[in-house]
């Protein structure tokens, strides 16, 4: 049985590295190769990058309403078995997801690109009289250019798609970078839009060597054509890539991650709240910038919870195919995690479930408690299947403990009290906040999720982030006195 090899994807035309570079893709719990990928050379960057400049020139006059139309057809098209199977056994192969996350994936995705779609409403500009009696001024909004994307492995399809709906829709030409963990898996979105109808240049692919990864996305960044960058991924590697893009003044969107925490007060429904927490913290084996990291739980109802989190937490089981969460995505990241558990029980912390140990890639769930806020494990960015609690006395030590951050993405609260739904749900300085409901969900606005700054990064994937204002200042039609000359 041969093994898959996915190719770059460069003016509408799927092509290998120009040096015939490739490199392997493994599954992250067998570590078998599953495939292998184009290893993209700085000539592959600069030939997507000059494919995508020369596609945007005509994109850009393209209708909005035509525009809108392929997202639309594309979203249809994710239906049919021809791109759900592949998708689907690229996903299981590349990332050993369970099946509730190829599910989520094509969902989730299907009802992106209808709302990416009408996203088209916002691309609006205004008029206003002038400051100059008779002038008028007026807004217009223009398409930046090429845009750099960068999507991440963990929610492939939705995540890719999210890095290039918007600024295609908005008339830019997109060069899509994948994650050397998922090629296969992201590639689907080649096919996808070239059916739907989108010219080509207007969208490409490429994949990198993880060694290759930091010195093509540099060259990328440093192209003179390319005019904004977005990432979603760690906030490691966003402070590199903000370093990178500072040194020509381009503007970043961002998201970098979370540490989501969960105030829940006394007169909480324990029950339903520990059931969406133990969901949102175990689910993808926490894998997801929105996973529950951090609930602060009135000391009051403390033990009631604690309680019933240690029941649903013993109930799941980590591992390889047919169990209830997968394997991380690599084993440095096992690493971390146990590294991160091991910090915390030394330094204090107790162990409700899991025993701080890893097999492979496999860390099976961990509830950890009297942990401190100068905890390692407090402090940043799990991504595994681990919760943290620590108790509050006060509704203010509550609120100081959810803002005791750099992290401000999601978060939650539980109570029954309407007024503390508003007043202290208003107070936790997060982008969503879920009252009575789990941290792994947003609303679509428009703006599309973004963080408040920090290690959570900045902006929003959304109109206003991929186009440019240009004002148009119309001068009275009178002959007019001017300085110096009269």
């Amino acid at each position: 049985m041969s093994i898959p090899f996915t190719s770059l994807y460069i003016g509408g035309q799927y092509r290998p590295a120009s040096d015939g570079g490739t490199y392997e893709v493994r599954n992250p719990h067998s570590q078998q190769v599953v495939g292998t990928a184009a290893a993209a050379t700085s000539q592959d960057c600069k030939d997507a990058v000059d494919a995508a400049h020369k596609a945007y020139l005509s994109w850009e006059q393209t209708p909005l309403t035509t525009r809108r139309d392929i997202f639309l057809k594309a979203a249809d098209l994710l239906q049919e078995e021809r791109f759900r199977n592949p998708f689907t056994e690229a996903l299981v192969q590349e990332t050993a997801s369970v099946d509730f996350m190829v599910a989520f994936n094509l969902r989730g995705t299907a009802a992106s690109l209808r709302n990416y779609a009408a996203t088209i409403l916002n691309y609006k500009g205004q008029s206003f009289p002038s400051a100059n009696p008779g002038g008028n001024v007026a807004e217009v909004r223009k398409a930046k250019g090429v845009v750099f994307g960068i999507a991440p492995w963990n929610a492939p399809l939705i995540l890719t798609i999210r890095a290039m709906a918007v600024p295609v829709l908005c008339g830019n030409a997109v060069v899509l970078k994948c994650s050397e963990i998922s090629p296969r898996t992201q590639s689907v979105v080649t096919g996808l839009f070239k059916e739907a109808g989108l010219p080509d240049g207007v969208l490409n692919f490429i994949s990198t060597s993880r060694s290759d990864a930091p010195t093509r996305v540099a060259e990328i960044i440093a192209n003179p054509l390319v005019r904004v960058v977005n990432f979603t991924g760690s906030d490691v590697v966003g402070r590199i890539i903000a370093g990178e893009a500072a040194k020509y003044l381009k503007p970043c969107v961002f998201e970098l991650g979370g540490k989501s925490p969960v105030v829940v007060l006394e007169d909480a429904d324990i029950d339903r709240a520990a059931r969406a927490i133990a969901s949102s913290a175990l689910l993808h084996s926490g894998q997801i910038c929105m996973s529950t990291e951090r609930v602060i739980v009135a000391r009051k109802v403390a033990p009631a919870l604690t309680s019933a989190l240690t029941v649903l937490f013993k109930k799941v089981q980590a591992g390889g195919p047919g169990s209830d969460i997968s394997a991380l995505f690599r084993e440095d990241s096992a690493v971390k995690v146990t590294d991160m558990i091991k910090d915390a029980t030394e330094k204090g912390a107790k162990l409700l479930v899991g025993d701080g140990t890893r097999d492979g890639a496999v860390v099976q769930p961990h509830l950890v408690t009297d942990v401190k806020t100068d905890m390692w494990i407090w402090n940043r960015e799990t991504f595994g299947p681990v919760t943290t609690v620590i108790e509050f006395d006060t509704v203010d030590e509550a609120i100081e403990l959810a803002n005791t951050s750099d992290y401000s993405l999601t978060a939650a609260l539980w109570t029954q009290n309407l007024n503390n739904a508003f007043d202290v749900g208003s107070r936790i300085r997060a982008s969503h906040i879920n009252l009575n409901g789990p941290t792994v969900h947003t609303e679509s606005s428009g703006r599309g999720i973004g963080g408040l700054g920090g290690a959570t990064g900045y902006g929003h994937f959304d109109v206003d982030s991929f186009t440019d204002i240009r004002t148009l200042v119309i001068h009275p039609a009178q002959n007019p006195w001017y300085p110096v000359v009269g």
